[in-house]
Formats: C-alpha cells, structure tokens, sequence
C-alpha cells in the first residue's frame, strides 16, 4: 500500500495451535507468552499465530492461559478469538490490517487504511494500558515512524516518556533482538535520536547514556558516524555485523575505565584493558544479551586497535593476517576521523590504507621506514665474578 516491499507476511487463523500441529506432521509449538506454530517449509519456518481474543475475570483466574505482571505487563497470553477480537488485540490500526488469500481483499477493522494513507502511527485502545501491557511497544511505535517515514500520534506519543521506565522489566534476550531492528535496519541514526528524545536509550547502554549526559561530545560523534556508515552499508546491500556497533558505542566508556583503572594501579596495558573489559561487558549485559560470537569480534576490534599501533618487524604482516584485520581497520578509520587532535591516529590510518594497497617488497621497505620504540627493559651490568680462592691440601 505504501508503495515499499514487505519484509515479511505473519499468518494468523481461527485454528488453535495444536489444531495446526494436527495438520502439519512437520509442525511444532513453540513460546510460553504467546503460543505459536512453526511449520517447516523446506528452509523457510512459517510461523502462524492464532486469532487473540479477549480477556477477562475468568482467564486472570488461570494462569496455564493468561498471566501479567504487577505493572500490567502480560507474561502469558494464550487467549484465543474471533479476526474482529484478534484485530482489537493489535497494537497500531495499520497493524489491524488482514489481507485475505480466499477473495483477495484487505479488511480493515481499525481505520488502518486512513492511517497508512495520513502516514500516521496509532496506537488501538488506550495507549498507556497498551504499553504497560507490552513496553516494546514503545520501541516499535518509533520504528515503525523511522522506517515508513510516518508521524506518531499525539495520543500514542504522549506516555511515552513518562512509562520509559517500564522497559527495565524487559529481558536482557529481547533487547538484543530490538537493538537488532533498531540499529541493523538501516534507519540507526534516525532511532538513536528518537530513542534519546523519548528517554529509552538508556535501557541499551546505560554507561554510553551516562557519558552523553556528562556533555561528551566525542564519544556522541563517534557512535553517530558508526551508526551513520552501518546505514549506508545497509542501504547499499552490503555485510555489517552488530559487534562493529557494540564496539563503537563502548568504547570510550571501556577507555574511561582503563584510564580510572590506571590511576589507581599502574599495570600493563593488556592487564589494564582485561580489568576494564571485566567491568564493563557484565554491566552491559545486564541490559543487552549479547551473544558471546559479538563478544569475542568486539575484544578482537579493541585488541587490534593496539597492535595496528605496533609495526615494526613482523608485527605488521602478523597484524594484516587477523582473521578480523578489516573491521579492526575500519574501525581505526573512524577513530582518526573523530579524533583530529591526535595526528598520530591520521598517519596510522593512512599507513595502513597504504600497506593494503602495495607490494610486498613496498610493504617491507614501509616496515624499515618504521622507527622501532625504545626498549623499555634495562639491561642490567652483569656482576664480575670473583676469582676463586685457592684452597689448601
């Protein structure tokens, strides 16, 4: 309708679950919240939802069917009903819209097509006892504005700052999957700003919050050119990984923590980047479940940062050999972009565009070029032995 192609279809029916496990031997059930079937199709899952009704005294009472939270958020919701219930039950009026594959016609049970025709995101029913049933919704209300370039409601908009709180009940697990469609989307630049406008970035990345709030401009440059190239990469159908974007925005918090950790105690530099990576990984994960394959890039990317410093001898080819050489590269780009007091961080980025781009034997002569550090080992003098007493008969 609006002219985009769909990313995906969700199919809904009539029948219950295990009426559709019945049908389909290569069917299974799956989720607790909200009980579903995944039909195996070849490669392709084909996930089917049945139609939700309403609840009511009865189904708060049995809790196998229907559940919430003291704040209103629903934990298990696996009351079935009619499309006309199941389209009340929607979160926005352009998401109460049912194509139909028997006639061919789209039926409209929440003025949806007006809505999508007025590019206007609107919340089905009472926005506040909407998000605290479902705090995500929050999220999805701006996403959905960034992607189909549409206005949210003045109702819908309104609570949203006020319930922000609300999102620190949301598993770590499921905001890994929001950060997904939030920032590897190609929209991140355009969500980052409505996330920070509305108070929800803080439920991401509480220390980069932090810092942000403290005025550090560099570190909000820094996260926007990042977020800024993942979107262009996206958009021009090119690879992006979220661990490049998990390195970019905790890495200033993770050298502010160096930095605290050495004024206390003066270690080595890999010591100092261990004890920091210690404190700051658990505290991010208690926000955001990162899985442990981001995890080990984004170390990877940090580790690099420092042995792309190192190039004398055969540091350099050692280096341009890592397995993840190219994201630590980029990354050290940005960096020299954003830093522009530091000259060092611009001659390095531009020796190794360079050592990409020639000969071996070029590449070994830019080695020579290289003035090695001096030493910080001492040698000590060795002692002179003294000279054995002669002992008697």
């Amino acid at each position: 309708m609006l002219g985009l192609k769909p990313k995906d279809f969700d199919i809904a029916t009539n029948a219950t679950p295990e009426e559709i496990k019945g049908l389909f031997r290569n069917c299974r059930l799956i989720g607790r919240r909200f009980r579903l079937a995944h039909i195996v199709f070849g490669r392709e899952i084909i996930e089917v939802a049945t139609f939700r009704g309403h609840h009511d005294e009865k189904d708060q009472q049995d809790k196998k069917t229907s559940k919430q939270s003291e704040h209103g958020m629903l934990l298990r919701d696996n009351i079935y009903g009619s499309i006309e219930e199941d389209a009340q039950r929607r979160d926005f009026t352009i998401n109460a819209l049912y194509y139909s594959t028997k006639d061919f016609k789209v039926f409209d049970f929440a003025n949806g097509v007006k809505d999508v025709e007025n590019k206007v995101i609107r919340l089905i029913g009472d926005p506040e006892t909407r998000y605290r049933e479902d705090p995500v919704r929050m999220l999805r209300a701006i996403r959905f504005a960034t992607k189909l370039d549409m206005k949210i409601a003045d109702e819908t908009r309104a609570p949203i700052a006020e319930l922000a709180p609300l999102m620190a009940n949301i598993p770590a697990a499921r905001l890994f999957e929001e950060f997904l469609k939030m920032f590897i989307s190609g929209k991140a630049v355009a969500n980052y700003e409505q996330l920070r406008s509305y108070n929800l970035f803080i439920y991401f990345f509480p220390a980069v919050e932090q810092e942000l709030n403290n005025n550090n401009e560099l570190l909000e440059r820094f996260i926007l050119l990042a977020m800024g190239n993942t979107d262009k990469r996206i958009n021009n159908e090119q690879r992006v990984t979220p661990a490049f974007l998990f390195a970019a925005m905790l890495w200033y918090p993770l050298q502010k923590a160096i930095q605290q950790i050495n004024a206390m105690n003066q270690l080595a530099p890999q010591d100092a980047f261990f004890a920091a990576l210690s404190e700051i990984m658990p505290e991010q994960q208690r926000s955001i479940a990162i899985p442990k394959r981001f995890q080990a890039m984004m170390k990877d990317i940090w580790i690099l940062q420092e042995k792309l410093a190192r190039r004398e001898g055969k540091k350099s080819f050692k280096t341009f050999e890592h397995p993840k050489f190219r994201a630590g590269y980029d990354f050290l780009l940005l960096r020299a972009e954003i830093e522009t007091d530091n000259p060092h961080l611009s001659e390095l980025a531009k020796w190794w565009t360079d050592f990409q781009e020639v000969s071996n034997e070029a590449r070994l002569q830019m080695i020579k070029g290289i003035k090695s550090p001096p030493s910080s080992k001492r040698r000590t003098p060795r002692k002179r032995r003294k000279p054995a007493t002669p002992k008697a008969d």
